[in-house]
Protein backbone atom coordinates (compact mmCIF):
# COMPACT_ATOMS: atom_id res chain seq x y z
CA UNK A 1 0.00 0.00 0.00
CA UNK A 2 1.33 3.49 -0.69
CA UNK A 3 1.48 6.37 2.03
CA UNK A 4 0.42 9.64 1.17
CA UNK A 5 2.83 12.17 0.27
CA UNK A 6 2.09 15.46 2.18
CA UNK A 7 3.98 17.89 -0.81
CA UNK A 8 1.86 16.09 -3.45
CA UNK A 9 -1.71 17.09 -1.45
CA UNK A 10 -0.40 20.32 -0.76
CA UNK A 11 -0.23 21.09 -4.41
CA UNK A 12 -3.58 19.74 -4.73
CA UNK A 13 -5.09 21.37 -2.33
CA UNK A 14 -3.68 24.70 -3.38
CA UNK A 15 -4.30 24.23 -7.03
CA UNK A 16 -8.04 22.94 -6.29
CA UNK A 17 -8.24 26.47 -4.15
CA UNK A 18 -7.05 28.84 -7.08
CA UNK A 19 -9.27 27.43 -9.21
CA UNK A 20 -12.51 28.35 -7.28
CA UNK A 21 -13.78 31.49 -8.46
CA UNK A 22 -15.74 33.28 -5.51
CA UNK A 23 -18.50 36.42 -5.57
CA UNK A 24 -17.98 39.03 -2.94
CA UNK A 25 -20.95 37.66 -1.10
CA UNK A 26 -19.11 34.47 -0.73
CA UNK A 27 -16.22 35.55 0.08
CA UNK A 28 -17.56 38.04 2.94
CA UNK A 29 -20.20 35.08 3.93
CA UNK A 30 -17.45 32.59 4.60
CA UNK A 31 -14.65 35.09 5.29
CA UNK A 32 -13.95 32.51 8.70
CA UNK A 33 -13.87 29.05 6.47
CA UNK A 34 -11.68 30.97 4.00
CA UNK A 35 -9.12 32.51 6.81
CA UNK A 36 -8.91 28.66 8.90
CA UNK A 37 -8.53 27.20 5.50
CA UNK A 38 -5.66 29.44 4.38
CA UNK A 39 -4.07 28.85 7.71
CA UNK A 40 -4.34 25.09 7.90
CA UNK A 41 -2.93 25.33 4.15
CA UNK A 42 0.23 27.02 5.00
CA UNK A 43 0.75 25.19 7.92
CA UNK A 44 0.59 21.94 5.59
CA UNK A 45 3.08 23.53 3.17
CA UNK A 46 5.23 24.57 6.50
CA UNK A 47 4.37 20.89 8.05
CA UNK A 48 3.12 22.51 11.53
CA UNK A 49 1.14 19.91 13.56
CA UNK A 50 -1.01 20.93 16.13
CA UNK A 51 -1.79 18.83 19.65
CA UNK A 52 -4.80 19.99 21.66
CA UNK A 53 -6.17 19.01 25.00
CA UNK A 54 -9.67 19.38 25.93
CA UNK A 55 -11.46 17.82 29.59
CA UNK A 56 -13.57 18.76 32.73
CA UNK A 57 -11.45 21.69 34.43
CA UNK A 58 -9.32 20.37 37.01
CA UNK A 59 -8.30 17.13 35.45
CA UNK A 60 -4.66 18.40 35.26
CA UNK A 61 -4.56 19.46 31.34
CA UNK A 62 -1.76 22.40 31.70
CA UNK A 63 0.64 19.59 33.95
CA UNK A 64 0.92 17.07 30.72
CA UNK A 65 1.57 19.43 28.13
CA UNK A 66 3.82 20.44 30.92
CA UNK A 67 4.93 17.31 30.81
CA UNK A 68 5.46 17.21 27.62
CA UNK A 69 7.82 20.36 27.15
CA UNK A 70 9.80 19.33 30.38
CA UNK A 71 9.55 23.19 31.81
CA UNK A 72 6.33 24.87 33.14
CA UNK A 73 5.11 27.12 30.33
CA UNK A 74 1.51 26.08 31.00
CA UNK A 75 -0.19 27.94 34.23
CA UNK A 76 -1.14 25.35 36.80
CA UNK A 77 -2.81 26.08 40.33
CA UNK A 78 -4.53 24.33 43.01
CA UNK A 79 -7.65 25.84 42.36
CA UNK A 80 -9.46 24.03 39.37
CA UNK A 81 -9.61 26.00 36.27
CA UNK A 82 -6.91 27.91 36.24
CA UNK A 83 -7.27 27.83 32.80
CA UNK A 84 -9.25 30.69 30.80
CA UNK A 85 -8.67 31.04 27.89
CA UNK A 86 -6.78 28.92 24.80
CA UNK A 87 -2.98 29.37 25.32
CA UNK A 88 -0.66 28.00 23.05
CA UNK A 89 3.37 26.81 23.18
CA UNK A 90 5.60 25.48 20.70
CA UNK A 91 7.43 22.03 21.38
CA UNK A 92 10.62 22.38 20.52
CA UNK A 93 11.63 18.79 20.25
CA UNK A 94 12.21 17.29 16.93
CA UNK A 95 9.84 14.82 14.73
CA UNK A 96 10.40 12.90 11.42
CA UNK A 97 8.92 14.24 8.35
CA UNK A 98 7.62 17.75 10.51
CA UNK A 99 9.21 21.01 11.23
CA UNK A 100 6.81 22.40 14.65
CA UNK A 101 4.74 20.91 16.95
CA UNK A 102 1.81 23.08 18.25
CA UNK A 103 0.24 22.25 21.65
CA UNK A 104 -3.03 23.77 22.75
CA UNK A 105 -4.46 24.28 26.10
CA UNK A 106 -8.34 25.04 27.14
CA UNK A 107 -10.61 25.09 29.79
CA UNK A 108 -12.23 22.44 31.15
CA UNK A 109 -15.40 21.99 29.06
CA UNK A 110 -17.46 22.03 32.31
CA UNK A 111 -16.09 25.29 33.33
CA UNK A 112 -18.60 27.99 34.04
CA UNK A 113 -16.82 31.22 33.36
CA UNK A 114 -15.71 30.04 29.92
CA UNK A 115 -17.46 32.56 27.91
CA UNK A 116 -17.87 30.98 24.19
CA UNK A 117 -17.27 27.22 24.74
CA UNK A 118 -18.20 26.05 20.83
CA UNK A 119 -15.27 28.46 19.78
CA UNK A 120 -12.85 26.88 22.50
CA UNK A 121 -14.08 23.05 20.92
CA UNK A 122 -14.01 24.73 17.31
CA UNK A 123 -10.10 25.72 18.49
CA UNK A 124 -9.29 22.33 19.87
CA UNK A 125 -11.38 20.31 17.18
CA UNK A 126 -9.73 21.68 13.98
CA UNK A 127 -6.15 20.12 15.87
CA UNK A 128 -4.93 17.31 14.22
CA UNK A 129 -4.48 15.25 17.64
CA UNK A 130 -6.37 15.59 20.31
CA UNK A 131 -5.55 14.70 24.10
CA UNK A 132 -8.54 14.22 26.04
CA UNK A 133 -8.12 14.00 29.45
CA UNK A 134 -9.75 12.15 32.59
CA UNK A 135 -9.18 11.43 36.08
CA UNK A 136 -11.59 8.75 36.63
CA UNK A 137 -14.55 7.06 35.27
CA UNK A 138 -15.99 9.00 32.33
CA UNK A 139 -19.74 10.70 32.77
CA UNK A 140 -22.08 11.18 30.21
CA UNK A 141 -20.59 15.01 28.90
CA UNK A 142 -17.10 13.23 28.83
CA UNK A 143 -18.32 10.86 26.28
CA UNK A 144 -20.86 13.34 24.42
CA UNK A 145 -17.31 15.49 23.82
CA UNK A 146 -15.36 12.03 22.68
CA UNK A 147 -17.97 11.13 20.59
CA UNK A 148 -18.60 14.64 18.83
CA UNK A 149 -14.42 14.53 18.13
CA UNK A 150 -14.51 11.00 16.86
CA UNK A 151 -18.04 12.05 14.57
CA UNK A 152 -15.57 15.09 12.87
CA UNK A 153 -12.85 12.12 12.61
CA UNK A 154 -10.81 13.61 15.02
CA UNK A 155 -7.75 11.10 16.64
CA UNK A 156 -7.88 10.91 19.65
CA UNK A 157 -5.70 9.82 22.83
CA UNK A 158 -6.96 9.42 26.36
CA UNK A 159 -4.87 10.16 29.11
CA UNK A 160 -5.62 8.82 32.22
CA UNK A 161 -4.23 11.15 34.97
CA UNK A 162 -4.20 10.79 38.57
CA UNK A 163 -4.25 7.53 39.12
CA UNK A 164 -2.36 8.11 42.27
CA UNK A 165 -6.03 8.45 43.84
CA UNK A 166 -7.58 5.19 42.96
CA UNK A 167 -6.46 1.73 44.57
CA UNK A 168 -5.53 -0.89 42.10
CA UNK A 169 -8.69 -2.94 42.13
CA UNK A 170 -10.97 0.72 41.62
CA UNK A 171 -8.78 1.38 38.70
CA UNK A 172 -8.93 -2.02 36.64
CA UNK A 173 -12.86 -1.95 37.02
CA UNK A 174 -12.95 2.04 35.71
CA UNK A 175 -10.61 1.21 32.93
CA UNK A 176 -13.14 -1.71 32.32
CA UNK A 177 -16.13 0.76 32.19
CA UNK A 178 -14.60 3.34 30.36
CA UNK A 179 -13.80 0.34 27.48
CA UNK A 180 -17.46 -0.45 27.25
CA UNK A 181 -19.16 2.83 27.04
CA UNK A 182 -16.22 3.95 24.40
CA UNK A 183 -17.47 3.32 20.73
CA UNK A 184 -16.59 -0.23 19.71
CA UNK A 185 -15.65 0.40 16.40
CA UNK A 186 -12.79 2.49 16.42
CA UNK A 187 -9.70 1.67 18.84
CA UNK A 188 -9.03 4.88 21.39
CA UNK A 189 -5.31 4.10 22.74
CA UNK A 190 -5.94 4.85 27.11
CA UNK A 191 -2.36 6.33 28.52
CA UNK A 192 -1.89 6.56 32.04
CA UNK A 193 -0.15 9.26 33.56
CA UNK A 194 3.62 9.08 34.16
CA UNK A 195 6.33 11.42 32.55
CA UNK A 196 8.09 8.81 30.71
CA UNK A 197 4.88 6.95 29.38
CA UNK A 198 3.07 10.05 28.18
CA UNK A 199 6.29 11.51 26.34
CA UNK A 200 6.96 8.03 24.60
CA UNK A 201 3.70 7.07 23.27
CA UNK A 202 3.00 10.69 22.16
CA UNK A 203 6.38 10.49 20.46
CA UNK A 204 6.21 7.68 19.01
CA UNK A 205 2.42 8.37 17.44
CA UNK A 206 3.59 11.78 16.02
CA UNK A 207 6.58 10.10 14.45
CA UNK A 208 4.17 7.63 12.76
CA UNK A 209 1.14 9.16 12.17
CA UNK A 210 1.32 12.61 12.60
CA UNK A 211 2.18 13.61 8.03
CA UNK A 212 -1.15 11.89 7.60
CA UNK A 213 -3.03 13.70 10.54
CA UNK A 214 -1.53 16.73 9.46
CA UNK A 215 -2.80 15.71 5.66
CA UNK A 216 -5.60 14.32 6.84
CA UNK A 217 -6.96 17.51 8.24
CA UNK A 218 -6.17 19.98 5.78
CA UNK A 219 -8.04 17.39 3.72
CA UNK A 220 -11.56 17.70 5.93
CA UNK A 221 -11.03 21.67 6.35
CA UNK A 222 -10.62 21.83 2.61
CA UNK A 223 -13.94 19.54 2.04
CA UNK A 224 -16.02 21.38 4.27
CA UNK A 225 -14.99 24.69 2.81
CA UNK A 226 -16.06 23.18 -0.26
CA UNK A 227 -19.39 21.82 1.16
CA UNK A 228 -20.34 25.28 2.67
CA UNK A 229 -19.52 26.74 -1.13
CA UNK A 230 -21.84 24.17 -2.68
CA UNK A 231 -24.79 24.34 -0.22
CA UNK A 232 -24.51 28.58 -0.26
CA UNK A 233 -24.38 28.56 -4.33
CA UNK A 234 -27.52 25.74 -4.42
CA UNK A 235 -29.34 27.84 -2.14
CA UNK A 236 -29.12 30.56 -4.66
CA UNK A 237 -29.73 28.49 -7.55
CA UNK A 238 -32.88 26.99 -5.95
CA UNK A 239 -35.23 29.91 -6.32
CA UNK A 240 -33.60 31.02 -9.75
CA UNK A 241 -34.17 27.18 -11.12
CA UNK A 242 -38.12 27.25 -9.11
CA UNK A 243 -38.80 30.86 -11.07
CA UNK A 244 -37.86 29.28 -14.46
CA UNK A 245 -39.73 26.18 -13.90
CA UNK A 246 -42.91 28.60 -12.75
CA UNK A 247 -42.65 30.75 -15.54
CA UNK A 248 -42.48 27.20 -17.96
CA UNK A 249 -45.70 25.87 -16.15
CA UNK A 250 -47.66 28.91 -16.71
CA UNK A 251 -46.86 29.59 -20.72
CA UNK A 252 -47.42 25.48 -20.84
CA UNK A 253 -50.75 24.87 -19.36
CA UNK A 254 -51.67 28.03 -21.38
CA UNK A 255 -50.96 26.49 -24.15
CA UNK A 256 -52.59 23.55 -23.43
CA UNK A 257 -55.85 25.03 -21.83
CA UNK A 258 -56.35 27.25 -25.55
CA UNK A 259 -55.00 24.87 -28.12
CA UNK A 260 -57.50 22.50 -29.55
CA UNK A 261 -54.94 20.68 -31.80
CA UNK A 262 -53.93 17.06 -30.47
CA UNK A 263 -50.31 16.87 -32.06
CA UNK A 264 -49.39 20.63 -31.33
CA UNK A 265 -50.62 19.99 -27.24
CA UNK A 266 -48.11 17.05 -27.34
CA UNK A 267 -45.00 18.78 -29.80
CA UNK A 268 -45.44 21.78 -28.13
CA UNK A 269 -45.40 20.29 -24.58
CA UNK A 270 -41.83 18.36 -25.48
CA UNK A 271 -40.20 21.27 -26.88
CA UNK A 272 -41.15 23.61 -23.66
CA UNK A 273 -40.19 20.71 -21.32
CA UNK A 274 -36.71 20.56 -23.80
CA UNK A 275 -35.87 24.10 -23.27
CA UNK A 276 -37.19 24.09 -19.66
CA UNK A 277 -34.24 21.53 -19.41
CA UNK A 278 -31.44 23.59 -21.63
CA UNK A 279 -32.40 26.83 -19.19
CA UNK A 280 -32.19 24.78 -15.94
CA UNK A 281 -28.67 23.31 -17.31
CA UNK A 282 -27.62 27.33 -17.87
CA UNK A 283 -28.78 27.87 -13.79
CA UNK A 284 -26.44 24.57 -12.25
CA UNK A 285 -23.26 25.44 -14.85
CA UNK A 286 -23.69 22.83 -17.63
CA UNK A 287 -25.05 24.89 -20.23
CA UNK A 288 -26.69 21.46 -22.52
CA UNK A 289 -27.74 21.71 -25.74
CA UNK A 290 -31.07 20.55 -27.23
CA UNK A 291 -30.33 16.83 -28.05
CA UNK A 292 -29.30 16.13 -24.87
CA UNK A 293 -32.03 17.87 -22.99
CA UNK A 294 -34.42 16.47 -24.96
CA UNK A 295 -32.45 12.52 -23.91
CA UNK A 296 -33.46 14.06 -20.03
CA UNK A 297 -36.51 14.71 -20.76
CA UNK A 298 -37.05 11.33 -22.44
CA UNK A 299 -36.10 9.36 -20.10
CA UNK A 300 -37.32 11.06 -17.39
CA UNK A 301 -40.85 10.28 -19.06
CA UNK A 302 -39.57 6.92 -19.72
CA UNK A 303 -38.50 6.37 -15.89
CA UNK A 304 -41.97 8.33 -14.59
CA UNK A 305 -44.87 6.02 -15.87
CA UNK A 306 -47.37 8.67 -13.91
CA UNK A 307 -45.48 11.67 -15.41
CA UNK A 308 -45.38 9.98 -19.19
CA UNK A 309 -49.28 9.08 -19.22
CA UNK A 310 -50.26 12.24 -17.68
CA UNK A 311 -48.00 14.26 -20.57
CA UNK A 312 -49.54 11.84 -22.89
CA UNK A 313 -52.34 9.68 -22.27
CA UNK A 314 -54.44 11.62 -20.11
CA UNK A 315 -54.00 15.30 -22.64
CA UNK A 316 -55.03 13.25 -25.09
CA UNK A 317 -58.23 11.78 -24.08
CA UNK A 318 -59.10 15.07 -22.66
CA UNK A 319 -58.77 16.89 -26.18
CA UNK A 320 -60.41 14.41 -27.89
CA UNK A 321 -63.56 14.84 -25.59
CA UNK A 322 -62.54 18.52 -25.83
CA UNK A 323 -63.11 18.07 -29.79
CA UNK A 324 -66.61 15.86 -29.49
CA UNK A 325 -68.10 18.69 -27.22
CA UNK A 326 -66.91 21.35 -29.74
CA UNK A 327 -68.47 18.99 -32.72
CA UNK A 328 -72.06 18.42 -30.78
CA UNK A 329 -72.57 21.84 -30.12
CA UNK A 330 -74.96 22.93 -32.53
CA UNK A 331 -77.11 20.06 -32.08
CA UNK A 332 -77.15 20.81 -28.07
CA UNK A 333 -77.61 24.31 -28.31
CA UNK A 334 -74.24 24.87 -26.56
CA UNK A 335 -75.11 22.74 -23.76
CA UNK A 336 -72.21 20.69 -24.66
CA UNK A 337 -70.13 23.38 -24.13
CA UNK A 338 -70.43 23.22 -20.72
CA UNK A 339 -67.66 21.02 -19.54
CA UNK A 340 -65.05 22.40 -22.27
CA UNK A 341 -63.90 24.83 -19.83
CA UNK A 342 -63.43 22.55 -16.68
CA UNK A 343 -62.03 20.54 -18.30
CA UNK A 344 -59.13 23.30 -20.31
CA UNK A 345 -58.81 23.81 -16.16
CA UNK A 346 -57.81 20.13 -15.52
CA UNK A 347 -55.50 19.74 -18.54
CA UNK A 348 -53.66 23.12 -17.22
CA UNK A 349 -53.42 22.24 -13.93
CA UNK A 350 -51.75 18.53 -14.75
CA UNK A 351 -50.03 20.38 -17.45
CA UNK A 352 -48.39 23.12 -14.26
CA UNK A 353 -47.96 19.38 -12.12
CA UNK A 354 -46.11 17.84 -14.90
CA UNK A 355 -43.80 20.52 -15.67
CA UNK A 356 -43.02 21.20 -11.88
CA UNK A 357 -41.95 17.34 -11.77
CA UNK A 358 -39.94 17.26 -14.82
CA UNK A 359 -38.49 20.34 -13.47
CA UNK A 360 -37.43 18.65 -10.46
CA UNK A 361 -36.33 15.73 -11.75
CA UNK A 362 -34.01 17.66 -14.27
CA UNK A 363 -32.35 19.53 -11.80
CA UNK A 364 -31.61 16.34 -10.25
CA UNK A 365 -30.24 14.93 -13.39
CA UNK A 366 -28.16 18.19 -14.46
CA UNK A 367 -26.72 18.12 -10.87
CA UNK A 368 -25.74 15.17 -10.74
CA UNK A 369 -23.87 15.51 -13.80
CA UNK A 370 -22.63 18.72 -13.54
CA UNK A 371 -19.09 19.48 -12.94
CA UNK A 372 -18.67 23.07 -12.08
CA UNK A 373 -20.46 22.70 -8.34
CA UNK A 374 -18.80 19.49 -6.99
CA UNK A 375 -16.12 20.67 -5.72
CA UNK A 376 -15.56 18.04 -3.78
CA UNK A 377 -11.90 17.45 -1.84
CA UNK A 378 -13.83 14.21 -0.47
CA UNK A 379 -12.84 12.69 -3.46
CA UNK A 380 -8.92 13.15 -2.39
CA UNK A 381 -10.30 11.73 1.30
CA UNK A 382 -11.58 8.27 -0.32
CA UNK A 383 -8.43 7.84 -1.66
CA UNK A 384 -6.39 8.47 1.09
CA UNK A 385 -4.53 5.45 1.16
CA UNK A 386 -2.35 4.51 4.45
CA UNK A 387 -0.54 1.95 5.68
CA UNK A 388 -1.95 2.75 9.51
CA UNK A 389 -5.38 1.32 9.69
CA UNK A 390 -6.17 3.30 12.89
CA UNK A 391 -6.20 6.55 10.92
CA UNK A 392 -8.15 4.88 8.15
CA UNK A 393 -10.48 4.18 10.52
CA UNK A 394 -11.31 7.91 11.73
CA UNK A 395 -11.26 9.12 7.84
CA UNK A 396 -13.91 6.07 7.09
CA UNK A 397 -16.53 7.77 10.46
CA UNK A 398 -15.80 11.01 8.85
CA UNK A 399 -16.80 10.34 5.23
CA UNK A 400 -20.08 8.09 6.36
CA UNK A 401 -20.94 10.96 8.91
CA UNK A 402 -21.03 13.47 5.73
CA UNK A 403 -22.79 11.71 3.81
CA UNK A 404 -25.53 10.78 5.89
CA UNK A 405 -25.71 14.29 7.02
CA UNK A 406 -25.10 16.56 3.82
CA UNK A 407 -28.34 15.81 1.64
CA UNK A 408 -28.11 18.43 -1.40
CA UNK A 409 -31.52 17.65 -2.22
CA UNK A 410 -32.79 19.44 -0.33
CA UNK A 411 -31.66 22.51 -1.91
CA UNK A 412 -32.88 21.20 -5.47
CA UNK A 413 -35.90 23.14 -6.41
Amino acid sequence: MKQINIDKIYLLLKKWWESIDLSNYEKSNLNKEIISFNQQLFRLKEKQLRIGIYGKAGVGKSSILNLLLNKHEFKTDIINGSTKNIEKKEWSLKFQNLKTIELIDSPGFDFCDIKDPEKIFSQVSNSELILFVIAGDINRNELSQINSFIKNGKKIIIIFNKIDTWKEHEFINIIKNIRLKLPQHIHIPIIFNSKKNIQNEITELINRYGESLLTFNSLQLADNLSLKIKEQRLKRRQLEAQSIIGKFATIKASGVALNPLIFLDIAGGFALDTALVCELSKVYGLNLKGQSARKIVKKISINNILLGASQVGINTSFNLLRKVFLATAPFTHGLSLLPYGPIAIVQAAISVKSTKIIGKLAAKEIFRKSKGYLLDPSQIITKFIMKEPEIFDYTKIYLSNKNSENNFATFLP
